[in-house]
């Protein structure tokens, strides 16, 4: 229906919806920070002064850490959609921070796949959503790993509230319910978006094995900078802690706020009680862990996506020139 209205309506309508989603993004983001229930503003903006966050070595610091996350992040991205088409990495940046806006308010960041297919034209749509998967795979598959670890080593050392026994039993359970899952959709002609669970498997199987390793290798270099800026901020509040010591915690909370399902928006709430519960076994302040999960979020989400309005604001649709020669 919306390909038969005329050129001026579709542009009207585009515009429309561009505006929609960046002034959304900022409500949310405004309405976050500003009527915070875990954090109130005020005590937010009085925790900085006091520990001097705002000077300028400090956040340029914290800005460069910023930057080259989201570099690997976006180059990540380039090398994985170089399977299907070449861009530059210009084109990689405007996609990767535009999805994100566009992506804010919904679940899970779910909308991140939609956002970034709608870059190119509709031929070539389901391989870029799951590019797009692959590469979310890869970075929970490396939060994981590291949680893991995480979590091994800081129940050597801390008394857990965890019940091993319950926690096997449940991977058992989800082991087989997915085993099941999958026996019953090979046997089937269940698709996904026009794709068969076979041709996803083998969609992601023959992705060449060296865009594999070096999107691994992105994955793992991005969490090594996330975690660390985290750390640095630890420092920044005059929290007392070595490097391996603070991995070990920082590993945990990303493991454990990664598993539980969230709205995108809240994801600042949900780490923050997590962190709040994690690092108050080493006696350190909420305030101070809340204030940290703030700025990660500032820092990590909300400027790259203030960012990532402007690519928004200039995005139009792919033109197919196959359609335009024939």
């Amino acid at each position: 229906m919306i390909k038969n209205l005329p050129y001026k309506t579709n542009q009207f309508l585009l515009a429309l919806v561009k505006l929609s989603i960046v002034l959304g993004a900022f409500y949310f983001i405004y309405d976050k920070l500003a009527y915070n229930s875990t954090l109130e503003f005020h005590a937010f903006l009085n925790k900085l002064s006091e520990n001097a966050v705002f000077s300028f070595k400090t956040v340029l610091f914290l800005f460069l850490l910023t930057l080259f996350n989201w570099f690997f992040e976006i180059l990540k991205w380039k090398i994985l959609v170089s399977t299907v088409t070449t861009i530059s990495f210009k084109e990689s940046m405007e996609q990767s921070l535009g999805a994100l806006t566009a992506s804010l308010l919904t679940p899970n960041r779910i909308g991140e796949y939609g956002a970034k297919a709608l870059y190119y034209t509709p031929s070539s749509r389901k391989k870029i959503m799951l590019l797009n998967l692959v590469g979310n795979m890869l970075q929970m598959a490396t939060t994981i790993l590291f949680g893991v670890i995480g979590i091994v080593l800081l129940s050597k050392t801390q008394v857990l509230p965890i019940n091993y026994s319950n926690i096997f039993i449940g991977l058992l359970f989800v082991v087989v319910c997915f085993g099941a899952l999958y026996y019953s959709l090979e046997k089937s002609r269940f698709e996904v978006k026009g794709f068969s669970m076979k041709k996803i498997i083998r969609f992601i199987y023959y992705i060449p094995s060296d865009v594999k390793v070096k999107t691994s290798v992105l994955s793992v270099l991005r969490y090594l900078v996330f975690s660390f800026q985290f750390y640095v901020l630890l420092m920044v509040f005059g929290v007392s802690i070595d490097y391996f010591n603070a991995m070990v915690f920082i590993g945990s909370m990303y493991l454990l706020a990664s598993v539980v399902p969230s709205i995108f928006i809240f994801d600042v709430v949900i780490k923050g009680s997590v962190a709040v519960y994690l690092f108050s076994l080493m006696g350190i302040n909420d305030l101070t862990i809340l204030c940290i999960v703030t700025l990660m979020w500032i820092f990590n989400f909300v400027l790259p996506s203030i960012f990532g309005s402007f690519y928004v604001l200039n995005f139009n649709l792919p033109i197919d020139k196959k359609k335009i020669t024939s």
